[in-house]
């Protein structure tokens, strides 16, 4: 067994290779960028060195630095974890070549299957249904548009080398086709290195179900069962499930066994995983292999009771897989939801900046440890105050829960959402929270089509419905009520102006509109327990209690019999008497004042926000990478007007009506701010 490992790595996968070496005695190496020097993976490392500068072709791409840290630390083993160089076959290779063993499959398998054309090629030789489409790489745009005709639109136009949404388009016209080949072979080029594309038949209304593998140097291979993938925003996945509602158990077997006679063919040995698309008859056709681990593994971890990452460093160093296909076990129910540093409000742009508040739900699971079941875990590469930079991806964490089946998991995660403090940047937590309450989710009647379909028009504040908005206003008044008492016991008080408790209340809420609402409210506190109360709104009534601090972000209590959590803050830059509550994905601003200020506040003018349809604005931190128009030009709606950069993603900016650009205010290279102006039309 290796004594020194280093992770070629960074963020969650990083801090979780670490603590699977951490249990098995292993020392650990990390490197960074000088973006990455305060990140939580360099301080869990028993090492660190720095790579480089920020962008990630001059750190973690740059194999020659990473392999000469390697030998000069004395790591025996470099493990990739996914995205970088984890499906780099020169990389692989090199690393055998210079004595270092590489935990994942070998080069070869590597070369067969993460290539995404050739291991379609052995696939159709090893007569796995594979999906129609061309499979050599293709050499321009107009030649894409040729293609696409022939096999029949939709198509989909796929990097060789993609991954994790990057270089991936859906093409419904000609059109769509020309402009999709070119954004795909822009981004395979800038996040891989490798602008090769090919053209499948897009199929539509599929499932997107996986096989995890794993095989040893012993000729051994055995499947882990399925994850249920389908859950996903423009390619790149958001919840995962093991196992899959939908599949039944002759159907997983027959997966399984394929997935297995696949990595059998290239002698796979490491964690792999087999992607397959399901259409409504259960019938399954191979996509691709990810010859790595993927972000998704903990689910896999929590219903078979496995380490993943321990299987990948033993199998490299040389050990047999320790058990077999009938040992496999399927327990419980395990949902993952990927929170990342994206305000779904504004269309999911990119939020980066620094973690101002970051507290994640209590764990009862944790990385490495395959013991606790039916609990929360949460992976992650981010601490309280660290920065979320714009070099990499947008993950902030993994919110793993295992329930004993598929409703309570889904209830776990949703409580644990409610749990997951994030301050600082946005996140789409609010977006997991709507997904998860969906009637068709719940029911798990739902495909990969699914959140285009019930969110074609963006994600809104109205999206996400409350079960009981009054509990929201109850609860805003009982902690209002609360902060009323402790001041009303501060000592010292001048005769005639002390803090007068009261019952009686108004609550005024702001909407998405803008428009104010106005609740009348009353607190009663039951007399010797501290914590409770009854609080009256309109005609329902709220028995609260909480043994929560007034400080406390995350409060939790019972409400009428039912447990919950929920966040309170005070004030907002617009308004800082307001307290904000959000619970089940809901959020509302409320002033809880006393009833006559309630009747004054309805005297109070309306300010309407400034007329800024005139400008284009940055709608996300990130480098403005070209601006396509200048000072004079006539601009039609729908023309493309300038690119952002952010997050390894191209955003490009349109123009929303007809009209004349007045002047340019950012200039090409400039590093924009959220609602930065970039130009002003006439």
């Amino acid at each position: 067994m290796f004594t020194k490992i280093l992770i070629a790595n960074r963020g969650e996968i990083a801090c979780r290779v670490i603590a699977t070496a951490k249990k098995m005695g292993i020392a650990t190496v990390a490197v960074y960028s000088e973006a990455d020097k305060e990140a939580r993976h360099v301080q869990l490392a028993d090492e660190s060195v720095l790579l480089g500068p920020a962008p990630s072709r001059e750190s973690y791409l740059v194999a020659d630095k990473i392999i000469a840290v390697a030998k000069k630390t004395g790591a025996q083993a470099i493990h990739p974890g996914y995205g970088f160089l984890s499906e780099n076959e020169a990389f692989a290779k090199r690393c055998e070549e210079e004595g270092i063993a590489f935990i994942g499959p070998k080069a070869h398998s590597i070369a067969a299957m993460g290539d995404k054309i050739a291991s379609k090629k052995l696939a159709n030789a090893a007569k796995v249904n594979t999906i129609p489409g061309w499979n050599e790489a293709i050499e321009s745009a107009e030649r894409a548009v040729e293609i696409a005709k022939d096999i029949g639109y939709p198509v989909m136009i796929k990097a060789s080398a993609g991954g994790g949404g990057k270089g991936l388009r859906v093409a419904f016209n000609d059109k769509e086709a020309l402009e999709g080949f070119t954004a795909c072979q822009n981004e395979a080029r800038n996040s891989f290195g490798d602008d090769r594309i090919f053209i499948e038949k897009f199929v539509e209304q599929p499932r997107h179900i996986e096989i995890q593998v794993v095989g040893d140097s012993h000729g051994n291979v055995v499947y882990l069962n399925e994850r249920e993938c389908s859950i996903q925003r423009r390619h790149q996945k958001v919840i995962e499930e093991a196992p899959s509602a939908f599949i039944s158990e002759a159907t997983r077997k027959a997966m399984g066994e394929q997935a297995v006679a696949l990595a059998k063919a290239v002698q796979y040995q490491s964690a792999g995983t087999v992607e397959f698309v399901v259409g409504k008859d259960q019938d399954f056709y191979f996509l691709e292999m990810n010859t790595r681990l993927q972000v998704e593994h903990p689910v896999t971890e929590a219903i078979t009771g496995l380490d993943l990452v321990e299987l990948m460093i033993r199998v490299a160093a040389g050990e047999k897989l320790p058990l077999t296909q009938d040992q496999v076990k399927r327990e419980g129910w395990a949902i993952e939801c990927r929170i990342n540093a994206e305000d779904p409000f504004r269309n999911f742009l990119p939020s980066t900046g620094r973690l101002v508040r970051f507290a994640p739900p209590e764990q009862t699971m944790f990385q490495g440890n395959t013991d606790a079941l039916y609990g929360v875990r949460v992976d992650t590469g981010v601490v309280d105050g660290g920065e979320i930079p714009m070099f990499y991806d947008s993950m902030i964490a993994k919110l793993i829960v295992h329930g004993k089946d598929r409703l309570e998991a889904i209830a776990k995660m949703r409580e644990a959402l409610n749990g997951f403090v994030i301050r600082g940047v946005s996140s789409n937590i609010p977006f997991q929270a709507a997904l998860l309450a969906h009637p068709q989710f719940v029911s798990g009647d739902f495909n990969t089509g699914f959140i285009a379909a019930h969110y074609a028009d963006g994600f809104k504040a109205e999206d996400v419905p409350h079960d009981d908005p009054d509990f929201l206003v109850a609860l805003a008044a009982f902690v209002r009520r609360k902060s009323r008492e402790r001041a009303a016991g501060i000592s010292g008080q001048l005769p005639g102006y002390g803090v007068k408790v009261g019952h009686d209340f108004g609550v005024i809420t702001l909407d998405a509109a803008g428009e104010h609402g106005y609740r009348q409210v009353h607190v009663d506190e039951v007399v010797g327990q501290i914590g409770t109360a009854s609080v009256t709104v309109g005609e329902k009534r709220y028995a609260i209690s909480s043994p929560s601090r007034l400080n406390d972000v995350c409060i939790t209590g019972v409400c009428n019999g039912h447990a919950f959590t929920a966040q309170i803050e005070r004030g907002t830059p617009r308004n800082p008497l307001a307290l904000v509550v959000q619970h089940d994905g809901t959020r509302i601003e409320a002033m809880v004042v006393s009833p006559r200020m309630a009747e004054l506040h309805r005297l109070m003018p309306f300010k309407a926000p400034p007329d800024m349809s005139k400008y284009v604005l940055s709608p996300m931190p990130g480098l403005l990478v070209d601006v396509a128009v200048q000072a004079g030009q006539a601009v039609q709606a729908g023309e493309r007007v300038a690119v952002i950069e952010a997050m390894k993603m191209e955003n490009v900016l349109f123009a929303a009506h007809d009209g004349v650009v007045k002047s340019v205010a950012a200039v090409k290279g400039a590093s924009l701010s959220v609602d930065q102006i970039i130009l002003e039309f006439v």
